[in-house]
């Protein structure tokens, strides 16, 4: 078994100390055995030491914009501590940035910055993002900006890479004085491929461009310096991540902005908390942040368990993260690259192309469905699959794959086998998952490949195009159901 030595004492106290870690199912071959989840790009499981925060700051609950008795004094206290917290954890100084929360991913702080973008730069309409990036950091820009150009990857033989940084270039040229920013990805959903987003920056800036990261699988999983570069132009001008892949479930999403950027428009949401006066006539915005960017009553609990999380993580160091997640990915590389019948996703040398977080792959002559549901209902280990709300990537990393080619498909045969044959299977990990959890991946791919037919055989595809066992039925009402819950919780 390969061991990787880790001397943070701190990792290695915390790693273990997540919620979920040791939840047991009943499998198809009847045996009931500890879940394996492979799935935090998707959403991170619980760290403890932020429940726990969260559980003791319930004692002190109130809501804030008060400090005239003790419990708002304290929720108001330990909410505007934890967006300087944020604001510290990602280098972003608080003179030149404000940080506010809003909804429960990226998606909704993506969305608000396309629109303060485009409102910033009226005379600039052109939005340059990737090819692989989240549909919640395209949609965005194609509904608020008046032309969406894509940019293409660098190609390794076949094997798709990070952002070509050559036709990016190519594209701030051809139209140089009409785009008005680049949006990217720091980390790709789907392979966990790493983008320079330092470089794009430096670059999208020496053309007059804005540049907005979206940080949604990078925050969790590497260092990240928004500000504070010797070349101001390696700066970011916003930065967005998930508060839920960040190790705290319900927690808000999160966005970093340059205060000039923010203070040169009223925020597009008013209401309560963020006006200094209201009369019938006319009302004033306040000029202080994050309170003019966030109407309404926030999600307190949530924000104060992420700066517990964001604590944590800065205390371990994410250099130290990143290192050994990369020590890991690379063992998984490694090992699935040596699968017989298993094709990989993306550039896999992580010298040419840096991963973090993901891994995405396919087994010839199974759809990435069945694979799926074989590793959940027989091993246990808690995959997803499917496009990952990244269609145009996926897609073309499929067009050329031995698995499944739909390159030769028409447009309307493509639509209809569309969630069956395109898609792929993605493990994905987080400063818990372990070279175990690794070892019983590999294992069970070489088990499905060696067997195919077999479990082929157990499986049917319902309504819903889902791969279900013919036989096994899981009890998952029996695991969790909400009203049997309050039924027993009444009962006691």
């Amino acid at each position: 078994m390969k061991k990787f030595e880790n001397n943070s004492p701190v990792l290695n106290l915390i790693r273990s100390d997540f919620i979920g870690l040791d939840t047991k199912y009943i499998l198809a071959n009847g045996e009931k055995t500890q879940r394996i989840y492979l799935d935090s790009t998707a959403s991170t499981l619980m760290m403890g030491a932020a429940h726990d925060a969260v559980e003791e700051f319930y004692k002190h609950y109130a809501n804030t914009h008060s400090l005239l008795h003790f419990s708002a004094r304290i929720a108001t206290r330990e909410y505007q501590h934890a967006h300087q917290r944020i604001l510290s954890f990602l280098n972003a100084d608080s003179d030149t940035y404000a940080c506010f929360f809003t909804g429960s991913g990226a998606t909704a702080g993506i969305n608000r910055l396309a629109r303060t973008f485009r409102d910033y730069n009226t005379d600039r309409n052109i939005a340059l993002v990737s090819l692989m990036e989240h549909h919640s950091n395209d949609l965005p820009h194609r509904k608020h900006a008046k032309k969406v150009i894509h940019i293409p990857l660098n190609d390794h033989n076949g094997n798709p890479g990070c952002i070509n940084i050559d036709i990016l270039e190519q594209e701030l040229k051809n139209n140089q004085g009409q785009v008005n920013y680049v949006a990217m990805t720091g980390v790709s959903n789907v392979t966990g491929i790493i983008n320079p987003i330092y470089d794009i920056a430096e670059l999208a800036h020496n053309y007059g461009a804005l540049i907005m990261v979206d940080g949604a699988q990078m925050a969790a999983h590497m260092p990240v310096k928004v500000g504070g570069h010797k070349n101001p132009r390696r700066n970011l001008d916003a930065f967005v991540f998930s508060g839920h892949k960040t190790y705290v479930p319900g927690s808000p999403g999160v966005v970093i902005c340059r205060k000039d950027i923010l203070q040169s428009m009223e925020p597009e949401e008013v209401g309560g908390g963020m006006v200094d006066r209201v009369n019938v006539d006319y009302y004033t915005i306040l000029t202080s942040f994050p309170d003019r960017e966030e109407a309404g009553t926030p999600n307190i609990p949530g924000a104060i368990g992420l700066a517990a999380a964001i604590e944590v993580l800065d205390r371990i160091g994410m250099e130290t993260i990143y290192e050994d997640e990369t020590e890991l990915i690379n063992f998984a590389l490694e090992q699935i690259k040596n699968i017989s019948d298993v094709v990989l996703y993306g550039e896999p040398d992580n010298k040419i192309c840096p991963r973090a977080a993901s891994i995405s792959f396919n087994i010839k002559g199974m759809d990435h469905g069945l694979t799926a549901a074989v590793l959940n209902d027989y091993f246990n280990i808690a995959v997803r699959n499917a496009c990952f709300c990244a269609h145009p990537y996926v897609r073309n990393m499929i067009a050329g794959s031995p698995v499944n080619p739909i390159s030769s498909l028409k447009e309307d045969e493509y639509d209809s086998v569309f969630r069956v044959k395109t898609g792929m299977v993605r493990a994905s990990f987080g400063i818990y998952s372990s070279v175990q959890d690794i070892e019983a991946l590999v294992t069970a791919l070489r088990e499905i490949v060696a067997d195919k037919d077999h479990y082929i055989s157990h499986y049917k595809i319902d309504l819903n195009d889902n791969y279900v066992h013919k036989t096994f039925r899981p009890d998952v009402d029996h695991e969790f159901f909400v009203t049997n819950f309050i039924d027993q919780y009444l009962s006691e």
